[in-house]
């Protein structure tokens, strides 16, 4: 074990030991350099029977989920052997597990539980979107932790795995008793994202029951059974998740997770009242196929009205009184007809982004949108038919998430949709444009690991000329002002963040004050002499970005002083 005051890798102090299990250790240490503490976990070699494959089987998790970037996971910087252990370091989350607090609290209030099962839902659709798919195996209270703003993050990647479509099982059964998938054992094959739906599910039973899985009477009844008051919705949703057979489980998490926000649409109530609505409705279309001239006749009028109800349920989204009025037309618009991209695209660009902030749960509820289901297809299946318009709309969302997630953008959740964005069917200056931030992307997770480890993993030569083809040509044409100004402001920012970087590794002080410059005609000749209309979103964003650039240039002239000295 490691000693209190002890220092690892001549740089990483353990102050305490913050967590223990059956085969490892969790100490808190202090990076005395960076003046910022980390987690250690630390586990003992002596434990397994085979530890040169121990070692390398770690080594190689621990290295895949080094590249992850994502708000409900702890980043994870080092892998140390050391002294008969395995030693890997990673963010120090404060707060406590799910599991103490039901052993604090007792059973938890189902409201909190379907928010933190909504969270756990888009960290595992975020796994298993890697390619290839992680799978978890071993989701349970115990490796959850809930910090104190209430969001919730995955801890202990001991059992995680990378799904092999060529096995046709698993050679090894990891995951916890009770929680785990019959597949973990035998029985179903290799396990898959389906497994961790399963685990999630008598994760939710536990924490709302309070009855462990793992323990007698080793089942998971009903919900209702322990509780009359929980959602008779919620109950089927979990009876879902844990079916034995994974064909019968939801197949995927952002189905799920769609069903978790509208639980209380699964009541028995709500569906009989939407029964009700159904016989009505379906009476009506009796009716009309009974007066109809002929079928083609019905289906060229249908079409007819169908578009004519998008364009004026389009413009009547325009007409919205609030930002709530303006959402919910949006939606009902797509829902006409969700081959069309227009109403997609305005919801992000006129509701979404109006407060320049693309949010968790608006990320979750166009997520949501797209997997409804309108004739046997999802909506976006449907609107990959009108493939200019999915591409379009592919740009404006990979946008979103680039500069605007959570108000500081999230680059690697970008990186799906400006893929898709670049396909070919833009005008060639945002497929360009698609293209360069998609690999942009890319140098934002090595620029992260950097930051941690001290250790240069990426080219600052080669980031700067991306940053700055992207910036490049009249943008304002291309897009909109507002695009133009926040990629403008992104260039701005970096320099203030990597300016001695960039010069470190070729780039000119010089040469950053002319991208400066550049930005600054920019914005004088493709919005100032053109008129853009200055709306009030437009006035913010040159603010914003004038103080940018202000500040780049303190920057820049405080380093080049650095470097004369």
């Amino acid at each position: 074990m490691l000693k209190i005051g002890s220092v690892v890798d001549n740089k990483y102090k353990i102050l305490n030991e913050i967590g223990h299990g059956g085969m490892s250790t969790v100490y808190l240490a202090m990076n005395e350099r960076a003046n910022k503490q980390w987690a250690i976990k630390e586990i003992r070699k002596e434990k397994f029977a085979n530890e040169d494959i121990v070692y390398d089987s770690i080594r190689s998790e621990t290295e895949l989920l080094k590249n992850l970037s994502h708000p409900n996971l702890p980043s994870i910087i080092d892998i140390i052997d050391y002294e008969g252990s395995i030693l890997i370091v990673m963010d120090y989350i404060e707060g406590n597990t799910l599991r103490k607090a039901l052993e604090e609290y007792g059973p938890q209030p189902q409201e909190y539980v379907i928010q933190w099962a909504k969270q756990l839902c888009d960290v595992l659709g975020y796994l298993h979107s890697q390619n290839p798919p992680i799978i978890y195996r071993d989701l349970k209270p115990s490796n959850i932790m809930l910090k104190p703003d209430g969001t919730i993050v995955l801890i202990d990647f001991g059992t995680a795995r990378r799904f092999n479509t060529e096995n046709n099982e698993d050679t090894t059964c990891l995951g916890t008793r009770g929680y785990a998938a019959p597949e973990q054992f035998g029985g179903y094959g290799q396990t898959d994202g389906r497994t961790d739906i399963y685990c999630l599910g008598t994760t939710i039973y536990h924490l709302l029951t309070g009855k462990n899985p793992s323990e007698p009477p080793y089942e998971i009844y009903p919900i209702r059974y322990w509780d009359e008051s929980f959602s008779q919705g919620l109950e089927k949703i979990i009876i879902k998740c844990t079916q034995a057979d994974p064909n019968r489980r939801y197949q995927n998490a952002y189905s799920l997770l769609y069903d978790l926000e509208h639980y209380d649409e699964l009541d028995s109530e709500y569906r009989r009242k939407e029964k009700i609505k159904l016989i009505s409705f379906i009476l009506v279309v009796v009716l009309c196929i009974a007066n109809a001239v002929g079928a083609a006749t019905c289906h060229f009028y249908g079409k007819h009205v169908q578009t004519n109800a998008y364009e004026t349920y389009l413009v009547d989204a325009e007409k919205g009184q609030s930002l709530d009025d303006m959402r919910e037309a949006y939606i009902e618009t797509i829902s006409i007809n969700p081959e069309e991209a227009d109403a997609y695209i305005r919801l992000i660009e006129r509701v979404y982004l109006e407060d320049n902030i693309f949010s968790e749960d608006e990320a979750s509820e166009i997520r949501g949108i797209l997997i409804n289901q309108s004739n046997g297809h999802t909506y976006e299946e449907l609107l990959q038919k009108n493939k200019l318009g999915y591409q379009m709309f592919s740009y404006q969302l990979g946008m979103a998430y680039f500069y605007n997630y959570e108000g500081t953008g999230n680059k690697q959740l970008s990186a799906y949709w400006l893929k898709k964005a670049a396909e070919g069917e833009l005008p060639e200056s945002q497929t360009a444009r698609a293209e360069r931030l998609g690999a942009i992307a890319d140098y934002y997770t090595s620029l992260g690991m950097m930051d941690k480890t001290g250790d240069s993993k990426v080219s600052f030569k080669d980031y700067w000329s991306d940053l700055i083809s992207v910036s490049e040509g009249n943008i304002v044409k291309d897009d909109n002002a507002n695009t133009a100004l926040v990629i403008y402001k992104e260039v701005a920012s970096q320099i203030c963040v990597y300016a001695d970087r960039f010069n470190k590794d070729g780039v000119s002080y010089g040469e950053m004050e002319l991208a400066l410059m550049e930005i600054e005609n920019h914005v004088q000749d493709d919005i100032e002499k053109a008129k853009v209309e200055k709306t009030d979103r437009i006035v913010e964003l040159e603010e914003e970005l004038e103080k940018n650039i202000e500040k780049a240039r303190q920057v820049i002239s405080l380093n080049k002083q650095e470097t004369s000295k």
